[in-house]
């Protein structure tokens, strides 16, 4: 009784505790002890669980949606900017093979923060598969774009769309640590996007040249460099020509004499 009322006493203390931790370390202990208890065996499921909590949960965005995903829910401008954590991944052309550690941590953390009614909104895109929207943003895998959208003030100005850029190590990242992103304000420890290429106040979005840009960085990209090299010689030979046929056509003209030569049958005067 002595022992079982010492650990009653000791149990505030113990709540105390882990209330003063913060919310990513306790997710992800939280976690971490779901997956002691099961065997090895069991580990799949649990990833694969985490997959479709993230599809759920997630925004897939492309180059024709990003746009639209990407606007406040709200027009209360008293709620604050909206926030979102955008997740930009790869394949073997843009990631080199090494994003799958990282999505397998992203899917964890999405199931992790989806049970937090604070967590930011979750979305995602792969630069293999959007290639154009990845060149828009000039975005690079692995990486997470924390976004603080405004909402239009009663005035109608609209403040500016806080970006910070966060780079994920392929093999060290865990689930907690994308969780901290936005619990703990790590984010806040990278500087704030600014430039001529922000996608949402850069001169290139504000003038629409963002979807152009976009497709001439791609085809930049894309195209080898040994078909450049042909365009640049084909070019440089025409205009070469162009200048000598010229040049010879003058010359042709100034060596003929002004008045025209006299007929062969009338002497010369």
């Amino acid at each position: 009784m002595r022992l079982s009322a010492s650990l009653l006493a000791l149990l505030p203390l113990t709540i105390a505790a882990q209330q003063q931790k913060p919310l990513g370390e306790n997710l992800q202990s939280w976690l971490e002890k779901a997956k002691s208890y099961l065997p090895n065996a069991a580990t799949a499921p649990i990833a694969s669980t985490a997959a479709k909590a993230a599809a759920t949960n997630v925004v897939p965005l492309t180059k024709d949606n990003w746009r639209s995903v990407l606007t406040p829910s709200t027009s209360d401008p008293f709620q604050g900017p909206e926030s979102w954590m955008v997740f930009v991944t790869g394949g073997n052309k843009t990631c080199y093979g090494k994003c799958a550690a990282v999505e397998k941590a992203w899917n964890e953390s999405a199931a992790l923060m989806a049970a937090d009614p604070s967590s930011p909104k979750l979305a995602s895109f792969d630069c293999d598969k959007q290639p154009v929207l990845c060149t828009m943003w000039v975005a690079a895998a692995p990486t997470i774009w924390h976004i603080e959208l405004p909402i239009a003030q009663p005035d109608q100005s609209k403040p500016a769309t806080t970006v910070h850029i966060v780079g994920l190590n392929t093999t060290t990242t865990t689930a907690s640590d994308i969780v901290k992103i936005h619990a703990e304000k790590t984010y806040a420890k990278r500087p704030v996007y600014e430039g001529a290429l922000h996608p949402f106040d850069g001169w290139v979005a504000q003038y629409g040249l963002l979807m152009p840009l976009g497709y001439v960085l791609y085809v930049f990209a894309n195209v080898p460099s040994w078909a450049f090299m042909i365009v640049i010689s084909m070019g440089s030979r025409y205009m070469i020509s162009k200048r000598v046929g010229g040049s010879q056509a003058g010359s042709a003209r100034g060596s003929a004499p002004v008045g025209g030569a006299p007929p062969a049958n009338e002497p010369a005067r």
